[in-house]
C-alpha cells in the first residue's frame, strides 16, 4: 500500500506527463485551427465566397496567373476588403494574446491584463482628442493624410502613457512592479477623466464616432494600414516569445532568476516596451478590444501548463483564432449591419473572468 507522499508524487508525475504530451501537440493543432478559421472567415460576410474559389484566387495570385474560376467582383471583395481584415484580425489577436501571457508572467499574476499599464487609456485619449479636435487640427492637411490622423493620435497617446508609467515605475534604475501597476491604474484614471471631458464637448456626430470606435472594429482594415503597423506587431509577436526562458525563471522569484543568470530588470523592461507597442498599435487601428489578453493565456495554461516556451507562441495562435472567430460572428450575426468586435470579446471574456474570480475565492476560503 502506497504512503500519502508516494501517492502525491505519483499524481504529480501523471499530471506532468499529461502536460508534456499536450505541449507536443498544442502548437500544431492551434496552427491548423488558425488556418481553418482564416479560410472560413474569408468566405463569410455580406458577399459569400466559396472556399474553393478563395483557394483558387490565392494560388493564382501566388503564381502570377489570372484568377481562373473566380468572378472579378469576388476577387475585388476578397483582396481589397476581406483578406486585409483577416490578416489584421490575426496580427491583433496574436499581439494581444502573447502580450497578455507575457504580462501575467512578469507580474506573476494570472489576473493581469495588458491594459493595466495605461496604454489603452492613453490611446483612447489620443483618438478621442483627434475626433473632437480633428476639424481644427486637420485644416490645411492633404486629403490623403487626414484618414491617418486618428490612428497616429491614438498611437502617440499610447506611447506617451507608456513612457509616463515607465518613468513613474522606475526607481533608482530598478522597475518596481507594484509601483508600475499603481502608476498604470493612476494613468488610466487620468486618461479616463480627460477622455470624459473631451466627450462632454463632442457634438452628436462626434459622440457616435467615439462610441463605435471605443467598442472596437476591424472594419478599417486596409493594406496601407497593415504595412504601416506591421513592424510594431512583428516586434511583439516575434520578440515576446524570445522572453520565454527568463519568464520561466521569474516564476521562481526575482532573486532565483538572478542567480540563474537572467537579468530581471532587462526582461521586465523589454516585456513592458513590447507589450506597450503592441497594445497601443492595436488600439490605434481597431479601437479597444478587451479580454483577449486575459482569457487566452488562461485557457492555454489550463491545457498546456505554465511553461512560457509553449504558453507565449500558443497564446499568439489562440489569440488570433479567438479574434478571427469573434470577427466572423460580428460580421454575420446582424447582416447587413455589423456588431462591434469589442462587444463580442467582452461577452466571451466577462463570464470567464467571473468564473476565475469565483475559483480564486473558493481557493482562498
Amino acid at each position: 500500500m502506497m504512503s500519502p507522499s508516494q501517492s502525491s508524487e505519483r499524481s504529480a508525475a501523471v499530471i506532468f506527463e499529461r502536460q508534456a504530451w499536450r505541449r507536443r501537440w498544442i502548437l500544431p493543432v492551434l496552427m491548423a485551427l488558425l488556418l481553418v478559421l482564416a479560410l472560413y472567415t474569408s468566405t463569410v460576410g455580406g458577399v459569400s465566397i466559396g472556399a474553393s474559389e478563395i483557394l483558387s484566387m490565392l494560388y493564382s495570385a501566388l503564381c502570377g496567373h489570372e484568377y481562373a474560376g473566380a468572378s472579378p467582383e469576388h476577387a475585388a471583395v476578397f483582396f481589397a476588403i476581406r483578406l486585409p481584415r483577416v490578416v489584421l484580425a490575426v496580427v491583433i489577436g496574436a499581439s494581444l494574446g502573447v502580450s497578455g501571457a507575457a504580462m501575467q508572467g512578469v507580474f506573476r499574476n494570472p489576473l493581469v491584463d495588458p491594459g493595466l499599464l495605461g496604454v489603452s487609456g492613453g490611446a483612447a485619449l489620443g483618438a478621442v482628442g483627434a475626433i473632437v479636435l480633428g476639424a481644427s487640427v486637420s485644416q490645411g492637411m492633404s486629403s490623403s493624410v487626414v484618414p491617418y490622423v486618428l490612428p497616429v493620435a491614438a498611437f502617440a497617446g499610447s506611447v506617451s502613457a507608456m513612457l509616463l508609467v515607465q518613468w513613474l515605475g522606475t526607481i533608482d534604475g530598478r522597475t518596481s512592479m507594484a509601483t508600475l501597476l499603481l502608476a498604470g491604474i493612476a494613468v488610466n484614471a487620468l486618461t479616463g477623466a480627460l477622455t470624459g471631458l473631451l466627450t462632454y464637448r463632442a457634438s452628436d456626430a462626434q459622440l457616435r464616432t467615439i462610441t463605435f470606435w471605443s467598442f472596437g472594429s476591424l472594419g478599417g482594415a486596409t493594406w496601407p494600414t497593415l504595412f504601416a503597423t506591421a513592424p510594431f506587431f512583428t516586434l511583439a509577436i516575434v520578440g515576446l516569445p524570445r522572453m520565454a526562458r527568463p519568464l520561466n525563471a521569474l516564476l521562481l522569484g526575482e532573486a532565483e532568476a538572478g542567480h540563474l543568470g537572467y537579468s530581471t530588470e532587462r526582461t521586465k523592461r523589454w516585456v513592458i516596451l513590447l507589450v506597450s507597442l503592441a497594445v497601443g498599435t492595436a488600439v490605434s487601428v481597431a479601437g479597444i478590444i478587451g479580454f483577449v489578453g486575459l482569457v487566452v493565456p488562461h485557457l492555454l495554461r489550463l491545457v498546456a501548463g505554465p511553461d512560457h516556451r509553449v504558453l507565449l507562441p500558443g497564446s499568439a495562435l489562440l489569440g488570433a483564432c479567438l479574434l478571427l472567430a469573434s470577427d466572423a460572428f460580428a460580421r454575420t450575426y446582424v447582416v447587413p449591419a455589423e456588431l462591434p468586435i469589442g462587444i463580442v470579446t467582452a461577452c466571451l471574456g466577462t463570464p470567464f473572468l467571473l468564473a476565475l474570480l469565483a475559483q480564486e475565492r473558493r481557493r482562498m476560503a
